[in-house]
């Protein structure tokens, strides 16, 4: 036993030193960032026309000379005749901590200010969930094309779980594949307490607050079971407002068959509308080509290598006490 204790205090002194050099480059690079504004780059690519090229190329080795020339000359009188409407394409990858919402937030702003009424969105949306007040700024970013009027298709290829599933649930249509992971419709929160290893080890912790319920569940102190059941009383008022949220832009769900916290599976998830079709984006885009044009919308900020490397560091540290002490996660 004294041999496993000098071992967790030697881990515990080489996580304490990791930390420190994270927060000082974290605090370094954070200085940085603080003496410029930030700036960020869009990128535009046109995947109608990348389309187009990939079958010429195909085309002009199936077909002889003059019958290339002869499709390729309809192809450009087609292009040359036709006024379509644009598909707007944004790529949306969460993360726990949601922080892609602030390129998010970029990118929807850049297509409502040239979308027009027949245009439309589709937003390719991956992501199992994360914090709620990040997710639920995501959502509005989302809510902000419906408000003008654009219709919008969220697809969901691999999973839009909880947090995730928030944000899908505002579209107009929510296309997924067969096996992507749709739902989980619920509120998780968890942490250590390690109350009694310190109690053990004769370490006093110590907490001050003002106001009853500052603080209801602690990492290091004695959690009482006021303060647990009213960090549940809290953790059902959150999933009330979820499902109030995904009821309000669905509400052809049984919300009481999956409000449940668990997820299913494309297939099963159009059983129970949670999705109305089954189909990759890849499929959707390409009748999409058909009669529109398709352009994709990035927004990337620029980032020096010290910004980077701080950047890092303190998404390491943000995403390790987020994990700790787990407030109102969907997942």
């Amino acid at each position: 036993m004294e041999f496993l204790f000098d071992y967790g205090l030697f881990l515990a002194k080489a996580a304490t030193i990791v930390v420190a050099i994270a927060l000082i480059v974290g605090i370094i690079a954070g200085a940085a960032m603080r003496q410029k504004p930030k700036k960020g780059e869009f990128q535009f690519t046109d995947l109608s026309e990348e389309y187009h090229q990939l079958q010429a190329e195909l085309q002009k080795e199936l077909l002889d000379k003059k019958a290339f020339k002869r499709w390729h000359k309809r192809q450009k009188k087609r292009d040359a005749d036709a006024l379509v409407p644009t598909t707007f394409v944004i790529d949306f990858h969460g993360s726990m901590a949601a922080g892609e919402v602030d390129a998010l937030r970029e990118e929807v702003t850049a297509v409502l200010a040239v979308a027009a009424p027949q245009d439309d969105v589709l937003v390719r949306l991956e992501s199992g969930g994360g914090v709620v007040h990040g997710y639920g700024l995501g959502a509005s970013q989302l809510d902000r094309i419906r408000q003008q009027g654009i219709s919008l298709t969220v697809a969901v290829d691999k999973v839009a779980a909880s947090g995730g599933y928030m944000m899908a649930c505002i579209a107009n249509r929510i296309i997924a594949a067969p096996f992507a992971i749709i739902g989980s419709i619920g509120v998780l929160a968890q942490m250590p307490n390690f109350h009694k290893l310190l109690k053990k080890n004769n370490i006093d912790f110590e907490q001050f607050t003002a106001g009853e319920f500052k603080r209801t569940v602690t990492l290091f102190g004695e959690n009482t079971d006021k303060g647990r059941q009213k960090f549940q009383q809290e953790l059902e008022q959150t999933h009330h407002l979820f499902k109030d949220h995904v009821f309000s832009h669905r509400d052809v769900l049984n919300m009481d068959e999956v409000a449940t916290g668990e997820y299913w599976l494309g297939r099963q998830a159009l059983e129970l509308k949670l999705v109305d079709a089954l189909q990759t984006s890849d499929d959707y885009l390409i009748e999409q080509i058909a009669s529109r044009r398709v352009m994709q919308v990035k927004y990337q900020q620029k980032k020096k290598l010290a910004e980077r490397m701080g950047a890092g560091a303190a998404t390491g540290l943000e995403q390790l006490w987020q994990k700790l002490s787990s407030l109102h996660w969907y997942k």
